[in-house]
């Protein structure tokens, strides 16, 4: 059975309202099969949106399934990713998953139907599953829709009504608020039970419309089971241009399941076979009822990519001292000429230089305020709709505070791009509060990172504009005060690349820094000069990836003898890059010493503090003639 929908236009008619109501019971009936064949799920939380999402995709949702990269499309995302038995019931529904594969696939090894939604499938646009975070993506999907492809396309969300206490909801309303996006409707399922029990409002339905409006949203409250109330709720949504919308419907978790509904302590639990047989039974055995949704109306974006535009970096003469953030500003202001390149502030864009990107394309240029979480998701969404976005702000606060965010983004396999500035114990009086110290080591670890660390203005420009055309999430790591630039204007500096100094046949050991300790590296390489000492130095400025095969070549070369030394902690900052990257049988044997941050800092001049942590050019020529005497 097929059944074309067109755009509401008129109240709903009875025989639509029949077939919606078929639909959901088909949506119920497929959330029970695949979760009870799969052993595992969430059916309870999918059974209480059943109509909610039978309603949207019959009559709201615009979408060419066969193209699902329509720039006119709308966007669906599950908040409450955990609910994705609902969300591959509608893909069936729609005929893009066949039957076979929703029961017999739904979180199997080597299936796409995974137990959170992933962009492995072509229909998702962001990994779900931390809760708090598909609203705030979708801040910045619908960010993109109305100033930057100025096209209707809608954002639609699902949430559920236990992620409503994470604050980056909140975050997201307002900042949704904020820029008046009224392309953007969150559906909150309400069904007052959580993984625990109670959530913490149930029911109060008065209370969540009250903290939705606050935030400057505009809150309808509906009866999540009646099909009519959802639909006059979903058309008020979409005639509210500046304003975005939250519809609060009050469901019953397991609706449906008569032996389960409202029942604490069935959340993420797949019914046992013998109940899921009563249950499929009474909703009217499985069916095979196909949609099809409304088409997009044709549109093309306002903005059209273009990656070969001419990009004239800003030059600098050696010896000039240049602050490694301002040379960010600089860069990324060029890049504006690439049409496709946003810039997302945290309100500190005056610190971190990217306020420039403002003056060079207001239009592009988003203001998240301090809301890391939403900076970071913001950056999401609009790499969802193909935008290239840059994302600044003090490194300790850029990576520490969204940093969940940043992994769900690795999960999502988007691609954007980090700027963190003010680093390390080399930012001075503000105090240890300020200092990121921890952060190359969080951004190593997430999936398809790559973390830079330039020691001068032209190498940090190049790195910038690198950063444009790197997929998956790159991190630029910037100083805050200003040193010489050491490399010329036409220096290239590869992903994966290292620079080597003072390379020749005598050198007895190798000196290795980034950013402010490449400086005093290469001091202390004079400092042992002057003994008659010739020391290589080689500047990481690629710590992941890392060039391992420059390393094991140096570390042969100056019989194993290598000082490390880093502005950050010693626990998986650059020398446990250096150590992973060496491991292996083919590398001689290692006498390394590792000069880190290795106490509490306090407050102090920049230099006071690197000499306090042991990272000063002093500290590197004592290590380096130890190693030698040993």
């Amino acid at each position: 059975m097929t059944e074309h929908q067109e755009l509401p236009s008129a109240p709903m008619a009875a025989a639509q309202a029949e077939v919606i109501g078929s639909l959901a019971a088909q949506l119920r009936v497929d959330s029970i099969r695949c979760s009870t064949q799969a052993g595992s799920g969430h059916p309870t939380s999918s059974l209480s949106a059943a109509d909610l999402m039978a309603v949207l995709v019959m009559r709201h949702l615009r979408y060419d399934w066969d193209q699902p990269s329509l720039a006119t499309n709308d966007h669906l995302i599950f908040s409450k990713g955990h609910a994705s038995p609902l969300l591959y019931s509608m893909y069936r529904a729609v005929g893009v998953v066949e039957e076979d594969e929703l029961i017999h696939t739904y979180r199997q090894f080597g299936g796409r139907l995974q137990g959170h939604p992933t962009p492995v499938l072509p229909w998702v646009d962001v990994a779900t599953g931390s809760l708090g975070q598909g609203l705030p993506d979708a801040v910045g999907v619908a960010l993109a829709g109305r100033y930057l492809d100025r096209l209707p396309y809608r954002t639609w969300v699902l949430c559920g009504d236990s992620e409503l206490a994470e604050g980056s909801i909140w975050e997201a309303l307002d900042k949704a608020a904020y820029y008046k996006l009224g392309n953007l409707t969150a559906i909150v399922d309400v069904n007052r039970l959580g993984q625990n029990g109670p959530t913490e409002l149930q029911w109060d339905m008065d209370r969540y419309a009250r903290r939705v409006e606050s935030f400057g949203a505009y809150p309808l409250v509906v009866d999540g089971h009646d099909i009519s109330a959802i639909d006059d709720a979903l058309t008020s949504a979409r005639s509210r241009p500046d304003q975005p919308t939250v519809v609060l419907a009050k469901t019953i978790k397991g609706k449906g399941v008569a032996e389960i509904e409202d029942q604490n302590g069935w959340h993420g639990k797949a019914l046992p076979k013998d109940m899921a047989e009563r249950a499929v039974a009474a909703l009217g055995g499985p069916s095979d009822l196909r949609i099809t949704t409304a088409l997009p109306e044709p549109g093309v974006p306002a903005i059209t990519p273009n990656p070969g535009a001419a990009v004239s970096l800003p030059r600098w003469e050696v010896g000039e001292e240049v602050a490694t953030r301002a040379a960010f500003g600089a860069a990324v202001s060029a890049l504006a000429a690439r049409p496709e390149i946003v810039v997302l502030d945290g309100e500190v864009g005056n610190s971190t230089h990217a306020g420039e990107f403002k003056d060079a394309a207001p239009e592009r240029y988003f203001e998240m305020f301090i809301a890391e979480q939403q900076l970071i998701a913001s950056a999401i969404g609009l790499s969802v709709r193909g935008y290239i976005a840059y994302a600044a702000s003090f490194a300790a606060f850029l990576i520490s505070r969204p940093y969940d965010f940043i992994r769900m983004a690795g999960v999502s396999q988007v691609s954007i791009r980090l700027v963190g500035t003010h680093a390390g114990v080399e930012i001075g009086q503000d105090g240890p509060s300020q200092m990121a110290l921890e952060d190359i080591a969080a951004m190593r670890a997430v999936h398809t990172s790559s973390v830079l660390y330039p020691a001068d203005a032209p190498s940090t420009a190049r790195l910038v504009k690198t950063m444009a055309d790197t997929t998956g999430i790159s991190y630029l790591r910037a100083t805050r005060g200003a040193y010489p630039v050491i490399y010329g204007p036409d220096e290239q500096f590869p992903l994966g690349g290292c620079k080597v100094h003072r390379a020749g046949p005598d050198d007895a050991v190798t000196l290795i820094g980034a950013g402010v300790t490449l400086h005093e590296c290469l001091t202390a390489a004079d400092q042992l000069s002057e003994d008659g000492i010739n020391a290589r130095v080689i500047d990481l400025y690629s710590i992941k990836p890392i060039d391992a095969d420059t390393l094991r070549r140096t570390c042969q070369a100056t019989g194993g003898r290598i000082v490390v030394a880093e502005d950050h902690y010693p626990e998986g900052g650059i020398g446990s890059a250096v150590l992973e990257a060496l491991a292996g049988t083919d590398t001689p044997e290692l006498h390394v010493v590792l000069l880190a941050v290795k106490a509490l800092p306090t407050s102090g001049k920049p230099q006071e503090l690197l000499d306090a942590a042991g990272i000063s050019a002093r500290h590197i020529t004592a290590a380096a003639r130890g190693l030698l005497t040993t």
